[in-house]
């Protein structure tokens, strides 16, 4: 079966990045649990037992291994909080273009000025975000929540244009794919989190310097091209021709097999330029190279973290399947 194949595949890459967490992890997703219950996610829920079952706790203790307590509950919340602004988009089973677009753009207006139309965003969702965003927006400086602010329009973009194309029963082609999942990601939004974590600022000059941003996509691709191998059987059904295996077998005329096949190889291509890319970033003097050591092994934490925790939560979900004869 393609899924199968996918799964299976996904298991087989090889990924160099040694794996981190915080000492904070369990503590994290415990405190995680009970919070989503106090925004008014009820315990019963599906949205409360898939944040349980997610564990965004971990997730974020991979990505930020050297964040405080506190400060990782903050970034399992957001994290949360875009699992659960996910799950909304894909409520009704048939993408509404101008529902999500009210949406996300009632969210975006929360995080740019603290306000939102109640009718658009309401409920647990509103709650948890006022509430995870106030330390960041307090703490943080302004040019770095219009950095956040941004990458997350970026990623609301990627969002809608995915939703109006199946709306219409539209597949992307292959190069038009990579770019659109580069923001459906929402990775570009991960790695502003970093300066947050670290509390170490990340200058402009950094920042945007070509050779980072040339790590910074390389290192989207990878944890966007393993998901997709991992979620395979499910976006065959879902996805309308939104995975990489998916739009490659369409663009190049592959069976299954060997479109899967193929995503394999470009991912280990894809990890061997990663390494190279991070290699070639020049340095920047005394005054700034810390700030670019703690971005590009945040960038690389986002890989082997996303790596980890996916196989992690897919062993998680896929365990009671297991103990039930694998129906």
């Amino acid at each position: 079966m393609l899924g199968v194949d996918g799964f299976t595949a996904a298991h087989r890459l090889t990924c160099p990045i040694p794996p981190r967490i915080s000492p904070h992890a369990d503590a994290v997703q415990r405190w995680l649990t009970g919070w989503v219950h106090r925004c008014g996610l009820p315990p019963t829920s599906r949205g409360a037992q898939q944040v349980a079952l997610g564990g965004f706790g971990r997730y974020a203790a991979r990505l930020y291994p050297e964040a405080t307590e506190d400060d990782l509950r903050v970034l399992a919340a957001l994290f949360a909080w875009f699992f659960l602004l996910d799950e909304e988009c894909d409520a009704t089973g048939t993408p509404e273009p101008a529902r999500l677009r009210a949406l996300l753009d009632a969210a975006l207006s929360l995080l740019r000025t603290g306000r939102a139309p109640r009718d658009a965003l309401r409920g647990p969702l509103r709650r948890m975000l006022r509430e995870a965003w106030r330390t960041p927006s307090r703490r943080m400086p302004a040019s770095w929540r219009e950095r956040f602010t941004d990458a997350v329009a970026h990623h609301f973009d990627g969002v809608l244009a995915e939703a109006a194309n199946k709306a219409v029963g539209r597949r992307p082609g292959l190069a038009e794919y990579v770019e659109l999942r580069r923001a459906t990601s929402a990775a570009y939004v991960s790695y502003t989190w970093i300066e947050f974590a670290t509390g170490v600022p990340v200058p402009d000059a950094v920042y945007h310097h070509p050779a980072v941003r040339a790590v910074s996509e390389a290192g989207n691709d990878l944890l966007s091209w393993f998901n997709d191998l991992l979620s395979l059987e499910r976006d065959t059904a879902t996805s309308g021709g939104h995975n990489l295996v998916l739009a490659v077998a369409a663009e190049r005329g592959l069976p299954a097999g060997a479109a899967v096949a193929d995503v394999v190889r470009r991912w280990q291509e894809r990890m061997r330029r990663f390494a190279q890319l991070r290699t070639a970033v020049p340095p920047f003097g005394p005054p700034l190279d810390a700030a670019l050591r703690h971005y590009l092994d945040g960038v690389a934490n986002s890989v082997r973290g996303t790596i980890d925790w996916s196989l992690e939560t897919t062993a998680r979900y896929r365990a009671p399947a297991a103990a039930d004869g694998g129906r």
